[in-house]
Order: C-alpha cells, then structure tokens, then sequence
C-alpha cells in the first residue's frame, strides 16, 4: 500500500468537503452561493481533477490494494466532482468501471460515478442517485432508464429503494 498517496487523496477529499460545507453554511434562502465560495468551489475541483488525472497516469486507478478503501473513496469522490471536465470524468468512470470488476473499487461508488456522468452527458441514470429540486422544492431524480426496475438495480448493490434516499436525502 501506498499511504503516502492515500493520505494525498485523503487531504483532497477533506478540502473537497470543506469547500462544499462552506458553501452549503452561506448558501442564501434560495440556495444562492457566493461568488467568492463559488470560485473557491471551482477552483478546488479543477486542481483536484488534474492531480486525480496526474495521480492515475502515474499509478492508474487508486484501488483498494494502493490507497486502501478509505484512498479509494477518496478517489472515487474526486472523480464524482470533476463535472467541469466530462471527457475525463468519462475517464475516470471507465477506469473505475475496470477497479469494480477486479473487486478494487466500490460498486456503490461506481454507481454514484456512473450516474453523474450521465446527467452531465444529457442520458438517463441508471440507479437513481443523482437528485435535483423539483418546481415544489422537493427533491427528486434526474430521469431514470427503465425506472420500474431502479429499486432491483439498487438493491443488487445495497442501496435503500429510491423513494427511501429521496426522502433521507430531503432530511439532510
């Protein structure tokens, strides 16, 4: 294991979260940011996707066997919020994609990574983990393909039935 490497990926993922936490603390009654969060925002996440693209061209993918399972995550939510740059989350996803099937990568976290790509990319989710505010501020899912069969998608993978994560995601 490299812990070296998983405790870079650890330190990007808890300035990932500071950033959004900060945003989410001064974030106006209509969900407003300020544009000095919001800069601060995008800037984290474009030096955090160009290390993760430095990080797996010089060792690949941050598997469970390199970084550990708390470094894969941190990998994972890395790529989750490099939406500035599709064509390498793209990148990121199918390299993640790989990681899964050699049981070095969380297949939860695969489904979040494959779901927000394809939001961004205009295409229907798969398990229904990506979430926006409907016309009433209420939560609810991006369009989901075939979604009579979400919930089984999910429950392959662990996942609470949909209409449970919306409503504990509606809480937070």
């Amino acid at each position: 294991m490299n812990d070296e490497l998983r405790h870079e990926l650890l330190a990007l993922a808890d300035e990932d979260q500071r950033v959004r936490n900060a945003a989410g603390e001064r974030a106006g009654p209509g969900g407003e940011i300020p544009d000095d969060v919001a800069r601060e925002w995008t800037r984290v996440d474009e030096r955090n996707t160009a290390r993760l693209a430095a990080i797996v061209s010089e060792h690949g993918w941050p598997t469970r066997s390199l970084v550990g399972d708390d470094g894969a995550n941190a990998a994972w939510l890395l790529a989750q919020h490099a939406d500035h740059n599709l064509d390498q989350q793209k990148r990121f996803l199918d390299l993640m994609r790989a990681a899964v099937a050699a049981n070095e990568a969380s297949a939860v976290d695969l489904a979040y990574l494959t779901d927000r790509v394809a939001t961004h990319a205009g295409q229907p989710q798969i398990y229904g983990t990506q979430l926006r505010p409907g016309p009433d501020g209420r939560l609810t899912a991006y369009p989901i393909a075939d979604s009579d069969t979400v919930d089984q998608r999910r429950a392959a993978l662990g996942l609470d039935p949909l209409v449970d994560y919306i409503a504990a995601s509606q809480q937070r």
